[in-house]
């Protein structure tokens, strides 16, 4: 997976940089230089995205403080030979997950994603992998993002009708659909499968 453009990696790096200057800086004329830098970071993200300015300044530029990762579970749920995965929106498949809510930990998340998702109750089990989003997964996010595979035990419950998702179901390595690969790829998934198989297995840190 090719990562970031060199030109993203420096309009993030500057963002991160303004970002943190507006949080810690004193000097009332720093600060203005530190907003002028992203400023121009949004600017240039615009420029190349063709994205409207004030859309990319919403995007890139809504946050406060030093700048990390953002965290997204990802769950791994086995019947069988065959994962969980739920259909998207747009007709195409991931692993259940999303964001990780600020009131939620990382275990907590990915049982509640899979509920809202996919209707079912799991046990979290075991961390797989700690991937880098944008070493993985395209197309490149302007944000860090930390992706946490976890494998998850079945205990019951049955897919219902919701907002996120059209319908799941049980897939097996080599019959896999259309995934939404920005979320999942195949490679991912049989990564999970590796993990489902080991006798004990070592979690993986990108």
């Amino acid at each position: 997976m090719e990562r970031r453009p060199q030109w993203l990696e420096w309009v993030v790096e500057l963002q991160a940089l303004a970002q943190a200057g507006l949080e810690y800086g004193h000097d009332k004329y720093d600060l203005e230089r530190y907003a002028r830098i992203r400023e121009i970071a949004a600017e240039m993200l615009a420029r190349q995205t063709e994205l409207p300015p004030e859309k990319v300044k919403d995007l890139f530029c809504n946050e406060t403080g030093y700048q990390t990762p953002k965290l997204d579970t990802r769950a791994a749920i086995f019947q069988g030979e065959r994962i969980l995965l739920v259909q998207e929106s747009d007709g195409r498949w991931s692993l259940p997950g999303g964001w990780v809510d600020v009131n939620v930990s990382v275990r907590e998340n990915a049982v509640k994603e899979v509920k809202e998702e996919a209707g079912l109750d799991v046990a979290a089990d075991l961390v797989i992998a700690l991937q880098d989003r944008n070493r993985r997964n395209a197309p490149p996010s302007v944000y860090g993002i930390c992706k946490v595979f976890v494998l998850c035990s079945l205990l019951g419950g049955s897919f219902q009708p919701n907002l996120e998702t059209l319908d799941s179901g049980w897939f097996s390595l080599d019959n896999l659909p259309e995934l939404a690969t920005e979320k999942t790829t195949a490679e991912q998934i049989g990564m999970c499968f590796d993990a489902y198989h080991a006798d004990h297995w070592t979690t993986l840190i990108d």
